[in-house]
Formats: structure tokens, sequence, C-alpha cells
């Protein structure tokens, strides 16, 4: 089969034609014929960083964590998929998982579910990693009618799912860009947008909740920004967050009596830890999708294969708008 490996880390360059010999399934696997794949931040940075991060395959490594495709084969002991099945999940591409970026895969079949009859496989390759993570955190924050929502980074990967799943779920939701065309974006999907450059937090706190604050906020920008989601948050709220890999003073969390949630959507994978939960999750958000409520936007440009280092420079370049898509 044809892959596109990296013998060593680096830039977007690194990415080589091979050719593999195809998988088999292996019992509790799904063999699939990968349609499309899409690359998230973390594809890029186990990429450049390699050793530096813990979850990074070794070398040569076939990268790609999220795929759409059809299954070819089914291994011994999986039920509830058979040969022709168009399936979708997030199941390689870090520590020993070969991933996605080959014409076919072995997928563990917890991992995955029944792709949306409503997508693509391009569009259904955008969601899994995502829509996994949004999901996560709003559950874990207590999303439910109601519920003010604040969704940083509204017009990214994970936060314009998080915008459509609060909305699904009964939230009235905010959602904070940086860039002037994004405001129509995520007021199309439902969201008051606030632009974090121009207004402070407290003035649109002020202005989306009364003063109150936010009973949630899903934080898809983390790290520094944290800071201004504790602001926003309203007494005992709830903040989720997909990064949190700093040092950060906790006096503003304590005296609102904050709960935090981290989402690291990947211990599943890493660990072969509670892997049906993904499945799962990923059969309600098809069903989310195929009742109207969510819809993955894609970037404009496609990729093909033997591209795919394009395709990573684009989402690294800060200038893509969705999820961007390598089709196979």
């Amino acid at each position: 089969m044809k892959a596109m490996l990296i013998h060593e880390f680096g830039g977007p360059e690194v990415f080589e034609p091979a050719e593999l010999p195809t998988p088999q399934a292996a019992p509790g696997q799904v063999l699939v014929r990968v349609a499309a794949t899409s690359v998230n931040t973390v594809d890029t940075m186990i990429r450049q960083m390699g050793p530096e991060l813990p979850l990074s395959p070794a070398t040569p490594a076939l990268l790609g964590m999220d795929f759409a495709g059809t299954v070819e084969a089914v291994g011994e002991g999986v039920g509830g998929f058979t040969v022709g099945d168009e399936v979708y999940g997030c199941a390689g591409g870090l520590a020993d998982l070969p991933g996605a970026l080959a014409e076919y895969m072995a997928a563990d079949a917890r991992l995955i579910a029944h792709k949306p009859a409503t997508l693509s496989m391009a569009e259904a390759a955008a969601l899994p990693l995502v829509g996994i993570t949004a999901y996560e955190g709003l559950m874990r924050a207590g999303i439910g009618q109601g519920k003010t929502v604040l969704v940083h980074g509204g017009a990214g990967g994970v936060g314009h799912v998080a915008v459509q799943l609060a909305r699904h779920f009964g939230g009235r939701v905010s959602a904070t860009v940086g860039r002037d065309e994004h405001h129509a974006l995520v007021e199309s999907l439902g969201a008051r947008s606030i632009d974090y450059r121009a207004q402070p937090v407290a003035d649109y706190v002020a202005g989306h909740t009364g003063g109150a604050g936010f009973d949630i906020v899903f934080d898809s920008v983390g790290g520094a920004n944290l800071a201004n989601s504790f602001e926003a948050a309203a007494l005992n709220g709830q903040v989720a967050t997909t990064v949190s890999m700093l040092e950060l003073d906790l006096n503003a969390a304590h005296f609102k009596g904050l709960s935090l949630h981290v989402v690291f959507m990947l211990i599943p994978m890493l660990h072969d830890h509670q892997r049906e939960t993904h499945g799962r999750i990923l059969g309600e958000l098809a069903a989310i999708v195929d009742a109207g409520g969510l819809k993955p936007l894609l970037d404009s440009p496609r990729y093909p294969l033997d591209r795919v280092g394009e395709a990573h420079a684009r989402l690294a370049s800060g200038q893509a708008t969705g999820k961007v898509v390598v089709e196979i």
C-alpha cells in the first residue's frame, strides 16, 4: 500500500512516500480502506518535536490520527462491524499505533464508530479528535439546558464543534474570536461573538451575563488564557481546557470555587484505558450530526496523500478556517 512516512522529526518537508505491506486485521481490529484523514495540532507537534513529546512514535513513523473509510476485513472477536461499513475514528498515529497516512489502517474496533450518514468521508475524517474533545469537556462541565457557555477560540477546530454541541445540549453560547471574518462564522453556528482583542473580559462578562459570569467556560486556547477563563467564570463555575501545560496562579479559581477539567482525549489510545468510551462518543456524535445538530467545518484547500506536508504547513500557518483534510 502507498503511505507517507517520516524518518526524522522536523518541518513539514520530512514526509516521504513509501510502499508498505497492507496490514491485517488482528483480533479486536478492523481493517479500513482509508478515504480521508485530517490534520490536528497534535499531529504537527509530533512531527516537529519527536522524542520531546512523550506520545511520539519511533521512526520510521506513520502519522495521522483521524480517519474515515470503509471496512475491508473484520478481525476475530469484533462485533457490530461488517465488510463494507463506512466508519470513522481516531485510532493511531502516536506511540505504537500506526496512523492513517496510508491506503489502509488496522484500527482497534473500540475506537471507531459508523460514519455519520449525512457527512462525506472528508467531513467525517475532520470530526473524531475535535468532536470527542469537545463532547468530553462539555459533559464533564455539566452542560445542560439554559447554561451560559463561553467558548474561547470559537472558530478553531475544537472550538467550532464545542459551540455547536453546547447549543445542541441547550446552552446559551458566546465565543471569542481573533479574526474579523470569524465573527459571522461563530454567529452562524449559534453563538454571540466576542472580539477578545477589543473587549476586556470584564466588559464581555457584563454584556453577555449581566456581570454574573459564565456557568461553563470551554477554553480551547488554554495556557496563559486560562487566567481569562477564571475571570470570565461564574461563582462555582466550571472551566474545561485542552491546554494546561503551564504554571498558573490558582487564587482566582480558589476564591470563586471553580472546578477545572483538563481534557486529554488521547489517554484511551496511549494507555488502552476505556477505549470503548471513544466508540460510544463517536456513535453519539454521529446521531447528533445526522439530526442536524453538528457539522464540521473544512478548510477550503484539500490535499492528496503525497502533499500531506503542505497540509501540515497550512495548519501551522494559522490561516486555516476549519479542519485541514487530506484525501487518500
